[in-house]
């Protein structure tokens, strides 16, 4: 009997070759929240973040799988680790095929001869979790994704270790990462198992490609049942150019600019008008079909494969996405800033005013704008100090939309070096109905906050009585009008009345004071206060 359990053997192990990233992870970020959020140091930051990713890739899959999900939290990580951990491609050494054979004969219940034409043993990729092959099914070609050997019982082993790994990030580094570092190590098991399932990434491929059967330009390979499991998925093999090959891409006469808002454009619509997304939009999952129509111009459909990674958001905060996207498209920076509030990205008191500056220059350099260098400096420098004293963060259900913007982004520059979202945004929200769903929304939450804000006037409205009844002299010369004329009275309480609905008013639109309508809003209801108050005391 082994003196320590396999799970106990790899704490101590992983906590071993995680100590000196720790050491240096502790010594930057300490640093960096000393100096304000000021990177002092950007290369020694590099290179501790590279270090840490090569040390990611020799503890293994769990570890690679882990730093991709870092890589989009810079509410735990610093930009410079945040950079390495980018580049971390989920790319492992395939397995022998005399390891992986008895998982496929296992779960197909045959030796392999037996189920397909031909089965070829070299694997056409190898990554974390699983292993892809060739074959031959009832005359069609097709892959065949299977687990890698003992993946299950090695996750399960490292998930434990992660989760014990937790509390010490609490006492050795800082003590307010802890809430942060549980969020991630249980977003990262709920990843893992979700992945290594072969029959719910069946489902989401099923369902993806229903939601998208109406666009005939996109290829989703077919599924078959009959000889997939839990461990062993085979599909329908789709050649093309994979969508990283910019050379056969331009070989083939293809538009690599108008290609690229065609893929943003699919993605966008998966997450704005669906209820599942792909989430893992990397090179090796999209490829490029071209053939050539009777009028002998060149037709493309894009390919999408790989579906382990798929995301959901519930309607509230996919109703919010679409509004934070109408207000980019709309050039409202304070809405934006609202909506990044509202969706849990920015604590609620937040420096705005700093937040909302990033956001215009954001803004017109996506718009084509120019902005001076020294500006943008100027703001960064602000900017960190900023997040380090009201932190950012990203909400667990944001996590996978965080990676696949991320991802996609990547993907779209590399095919359009003048590439920005917000080219495609305008025209998606209008075709998909979106706009005017966002505005309905914009029409409640307007009406919640003049109901809010009429509840205040109300019990604001006594006090204005009181001060306008001061304005009277009851023992002057208007001391009788004032006590017998019920008739000012009544003018009185509707003076109080309107400069209440005043002050309703510039309370809302004080939240809108970047379009036409919130500044007009806010003159009408401030002239009508001004208005009331020249008359109460006339």
């Amino acid at each position: 009997m082994p003196l320590l359990k396999p799970e106990t053997k790899r704490f101590y192990y992983v906590i071993w070759r995680l100590f000196p990233i720790a050491i240096n992870y502790r010594r930057d970020r300490r640093e960096i929240r000393r100096e304000e959020g000021k990177l002092v140091r950007p290369e020694v930051y590099r290179r501790h973040g590279k270090k840490a990713v090569e040390t990611f890739i020799e503890l293994g899959p769990a570890y690679i799988k882990l730093g991709q999900l870092l890589s989009v939290r810079p509410d735990v990580i610093p930009q410079p680790y945040i950079d390495e951990f980018a580049r971390l491609q989920d790319e492992v050494p395939p397995a022998p095929f005399e390891e992986v054979r008895p998982i496929l004969e296992k779960e197909l219940g045959k030796p392999i001869p037996e189920v397909f034409d031909s089965f070829d043993p070299s694997a056409v990729t190898g990554a974390s979790l699983g292993q892809v092959y060739r074959a031959k099914y009832n005359d069609d070609e097709v892959v065949v994704k299977v687990n890698r050997p003992g993946i299950r019982e090695k996750m399960r082993v490292d998930t434990k270790v992660l989760f014990r790994v937790v509390p010490l990030v609490g006492r050795f580094i800082d003590q307010s990462l802890k809430v942060t570092a549980q969020s991630v190590v249980e977003q990262f098991s709920e990843t893992i198992k979700e992945e290594m399932d072969y029959k719910l990434e069946a489902r989401s491929l099923v369902a993806i490609k229903k939601n998208l059967s109406s666009q005939k330009d996109i290829v989703i390979p077919r599924i078959y049942p009959e000889v997939s499991s839990e461990s062993v998925l085979v599909l329908q093999y789709i050649g093309g150019i994979k969508i990283n090959n910019v050379k056969a891409l331009d070989a083939a006469g293809i538009d690599r600019k108008r290609l690229a808002r065609r893929v943003a454009k699919i993605f966008f619509t998966m997450l704005l008008s669906q209820d599942l997304f792909h989430a893992d939009p990397h090179p090796g999952n999209i490829s490029i079909q071209v053939s050539d129509s009777p009028d002998g111009k060149k037709l493309t459909k894009i390919v999408l494969y790989d579906f382990g990674m798929t995301g959901s958001l519930d309607p509230e905060t996919r109703l919010k996405l679409v509004r934070f996207y109408s207000a980019l498209v709309d050039l409202n920076s304070e809405r934006v800033v609202e909506m990044m509030v509202s969706l849990g990205l920015l604590q609620p008191d937040v420096n705005r005013y700093v937040i909302r500056r990033g956001v215009d220059l954001a803004l017109a350099d996506m718009h084509g704008q120019k902005v001076e260098e020294t500006e943008v400096k100027a703001l960064l420098e602000i900017a960190n100090r900023t997040i380090y004293q009201f932190p950012f963060r990203l909400p667990k259900n944001l996590v996978l939309y965080m990676r696949m913007l991320s991802i996609l982004e990547g993907v779209c520059l590399a095919l359009d070096p003048d590439f920005r979202f917000v080219q495609i945004l305008g025209n998606l929200l209008e075709e998909e109905g979106l706009v005017e769903e966002a505005y309905r929304e914009e029409i409640k939450d307007f009406g919640k906050r003049i109901s809010k804000s009429l509840d205040a006037s109300i019990d604001v409205m006594p006090l204005l009585k009181g001060f306008l009844e001061q304005n009277y002299d009851p023992t002057g010369v208007r001391s009788s009008e004032y006590r017998s004329g019920k008739r000012r009275e009544r003018r009185r309480f509707l003076l109080g009345f309107s400069a209440g609905i005043g002050l309703a008013g510039v309370t809302v639109s004080l939240f809108y004071l970047g379009s036409i309508d919130g500044k007009v809003g806010f003159v009408i209801s401030l002239g009508l206060i001004v208005l009331s108050t020249f008359f109460s005391r006339s």
